[in-house]
Formats: structure tokens, C-alpha cells, sequence
């Protein structure tokens, strides 16, 4: 089944360079990919670095505005602690083909904790913190207000059956939050995806100690429920997997191709564009942390040549339209394909299409449904008169689909 040419593979080759992998960043106590906690919970960072070597990483905090904007903020503003921290808890890979060093981070801990809420970013380095190897966002919040979504179905004469609104009722637990209103504001995301973000939303009714968000223009396409494949099992074809190969000890998983352009809304159980890791051997469970292989995974789009860029994006790689995860064209084949090196296991994706702008489409080949289960994420950002940061005060959620 190996359908990509030579000249194909070869221009993938250079993604070996880079050799941080499987990244993961959840929250212990939920196990969620959200990674939004309080400030008496912690999250666990894990990753692969593939050079199999015994590094001592470092890693930082730094703090942004609601839009993940700089605020300028010194590390003593926001953190207790050190500047920066050793990661140090690791362990080599065992019965992989791929030979990789795990690494564990449990934060926040007795050596960094943030003390103020807000938008925050872990930059984990080698040398210098200007030259990170990976960074990733989280957030911390407080308990000043509860939040409620409601997803509705919404219709415009342009698009009458691709959009679903969303409502957000805020409860205030403070005084001084309802007396503050206007340093009070709302962002928006779907499926932890932050190029589907709304942001910067004021309230459009006060009643009380509710602050209601029934903005009209707070609607997203609904677009499709996300493909996905597993490859717990690595050399053998399973869901969605047409098959799998082990060439010079380098696992290839070639995933069934999808088609573009849906007519009708099928449901399909999805964990809106999450991954887990996972190896299972013909029912033995394995410790997937060291055990876990690696392998290509090549993706496959049934379509006529466009001149759009596909790009295949998820959880698994922050939804980032890069060169690593964009699709290219098989004349022969009559098919888009893409390459990825992946950790095994569960996998949401979607295939997203640039626009003029520069923005994704992410309806566009997947199509686009008021139907569609999506998990939406309303964060409260109150930054009253006299404070010199966006403080988290409220986060809510809603997973459930709309009917």
C-alpha cells in the first residue's frame, strides 16, 4: 500500500531534525485536553525527545493579555519561584522501534506557581529561553463567576443550515465584579481550537449579578464531526487503518482515504480534535508512556487537483497550518496526501483549507452542519481600574450536541 512516490518521501525526510515529539499537555483531574486549571490543581506536560539522549530540559513561565498578546508583565508579577525550573523526571523508551527519552513535568510545583490567573504559556528549552524548543498554552482561573452555555441552531439566507449559536450567562460571585462591568469581557473558542476564537465580547445585558452574552454575531460554522483513526495495534490494519508495514525498522501506517464535500450531516462519535496515546499488542495493554512506537502516518483526500492549500490539523499538532502538516498532490494517484511522524494511539483530525486572508476554512472539505457536536469554551477576563493584567475570573463549557 505504499502509494506515495519516492520524490514525496524524500521531502519529508528533514521532519526527522526535529526531535521533540508526542507532545501532551492535560489535566490529571479530569483528564482532559483542556489544559484550564485552578490554583490548587496542577497539569502533567509529557513528551518524547527522539535524539534518545539523557538531557536535562529547563522550562519557564511567561503570562499574556486575553488575546495572547505580550502585557509586558516581569516574572515576579505573575510567579512565585524560580525563573526557571529543571525537567528532570525521564525515562527510556523499551521494545520500540523508534528509540526515544520520555519526559515528565508535573505543574505547578514547589518549584514555579503562578499567582495571578490569566493566560499563561509553559516554554520548555535546552540553553537559552529565547530559543524554546516547544512552548504551550494554558490557563489558570479563579472562582469568581459561573458560567452557562446554551448552543442553539441559527439561519441566515446565506447559510441556512451551517451555523449554531452560542449564549453565555454569567454569575457573578463578587460585588466588585458588578460594579466593574465594563472591565468585564468574553472569548469564545470551539474545540480548543484558537484560530475559532470570538473574542473581546462585552455584555449585552446586566440583570443583577448575571451578566448575560446573547450577542447575534456570537455564531460558528457548525462544521463536521472530525475524521479519525487508531493505530493502537501498529502492524496491523485496524479502524481506519488500510494497512501497515515495518520497512528497515521504520513503521508506516496508511490510513483509508476520506472524500471531500459532504451532502448530508452524518453523526459520528468524535472527541472534538483530542488525541491519547495508546498501545495495545492483540489485547495486552502496554505502558504507553515508554512502550509507545512511533510511526508515519500517511493521511489521503479522494479529490481533483485545487488551488487551495489542505492542511491536516487536530489537538495533536495545535492546529498549526504548517509546511510538516499540509497535504500534497498525487497526479497518479488522484489524491492529496500528507506524511506526519506520529506517537500511536486515538486520533481526531480535520483538513482545513487556507483562505485569501491567511484564516482556515475548516468547513470547507469536511463540510459544515448546525447539527455537528462541538465543545465551546466561554473564558471571562476582568481587568478592573488600578490592575495591570487580564485576570481569568470564570470559565465554563459545553459538550453537548444540539438538537
Amino acid at each position: 500500500m505504499k502509494f506515495l512516490p519516492f520524490v514525496l518521501l524524500m521531502m519529508f525526510c528533514s521532519v526527522f531534525g526535529q526531535d521533540i515529539r508526542g507532545i501532551q499537555l492535560f489535566n490529571p483531574q479530569t483528564n482532559d485536553e483542556s489544559p484550564i486549571i485552578g490554583f490548587n490543581e496542577q497539569l502533567i506536560l509529557k513528551f518524547d525527545d527522539l535524539s534518545n539522549g539523557s538531557n536535562i530540559y529547563r522550562y519557564t513561565l511567561k503570562h499574556y493579555d486575553r488575546n495572547w498578546q505580550e502585557d509586558g508583565l516581569f516574572f515576579t508579577e505573575y510567579a512565585n519561584g524560580s525563573l526557571n525550573a529543571l525537567i528532570d523526571q525521564f525515562e527510556y523508551s523499551f521494545n520500540t522501534n523508534q528509540a526515544y527519552t520520555h519526559y515528565t513535568l508535573v505543574f505547578p510545583n514547589d518549584k514555579i506557581q503562578p499567582k495571578i490567573s490569566g493566560n499563561f504559556e509553559i516554554v520548555v528549552y535546552k540553553d537559552s529561553q529565547s530559543n524554546p524548543l516547544f512552548t504551550k498554552r494554558f490557563c489558570v482561573v479563579e472562582n469568581g463567576a459561573s458560567l452557562g452555555l446554551s448552543i442553539s441552531r441559527i439561519t441566515d439566507s446565506r447559510n441556512p443550515n451551517i451555523n449554531q449559536r452560542v449564549e453565555v450567562q454569567v454569575v457573578g460571585k463578587d460585588q466588585a465584579l458588578m460594579q466593574n462591568v465594563n472591565s468585564v469581557t468574553l472569548n469564545v473558542m470551539q474545540n480548543n481550537n484558537p484560530n475559532t476564537t470570538i473574542a473581546n465580547l462585552k455584555p449585552s445585558s446586566v440583570i443583577g449579578n448575571k451578566f448575560l452574552f446573547q450577542q447575534m454575531n456570537l455564531t460558528f460554522p457548525g462544521n463536521n464531526e472530525y475524521y479519525y483513526f487508531d493505530n493502537k495495534n501498529i502492524n496491523h490494519a485496524f479502524d481506519m487503518v488500510a494497512g501497515a508495514e515495518t520497512i528497515e525498522g521504520v513503521n508506516h501506517t496508511y490510513l483509508h482515504p476520506v472524500w471531500a464535500f459532504p451532502l448530508n450531516y452524518q453523526y459520528q462519535p468524535d472527541v472534538n480534535g483530542a488525541y491519547y496515546f495508546r498501545r495495545n499488542d492483540f489485547g495486552i495493554e502496554r505502558v504507553v508512556d515508554k512502550e509507545g512506537d512511533y510511526s508515519w502516518v500517511y493521511f489521503a483526500l479522494d479529490s481533483e487537483k485545487t488551488d487551495k492549500e489542505i492542511y491536516v490539523l487536530g489537538g495533536f499538532n495545535d492546529y498549526l497550518a504548517s509546511k510538516e502538516n499540509q497535504m500534497f498532490y498525487d497526479e497518479n494517484a488522484k489524491k492529496y496526501i500528507a506524511k506526519i511522524y506520529l506517537k500511536q494511539g486515538f486520533y481526531n483530525y480535520i483538513l482545513a483549507t487556507k483562505r485569501e486572508d491567511g484564516g482556515l476554512d475548516f468547513g470547507e472539505i469536511n463540510g459544515s452542519f448546525w447539527q455537528t457536536e462541538n465543545l465551546y469554551q466561554a473564558l471571562l477576563y476582568y481587568r478592573p481600574f488600578g490592575r495591570n493584567y487580564d485576570g481569568l475570573i470564570g470559565y465554563g463549557e459545553f459538550r453537548t450536541p444540539v438538537r
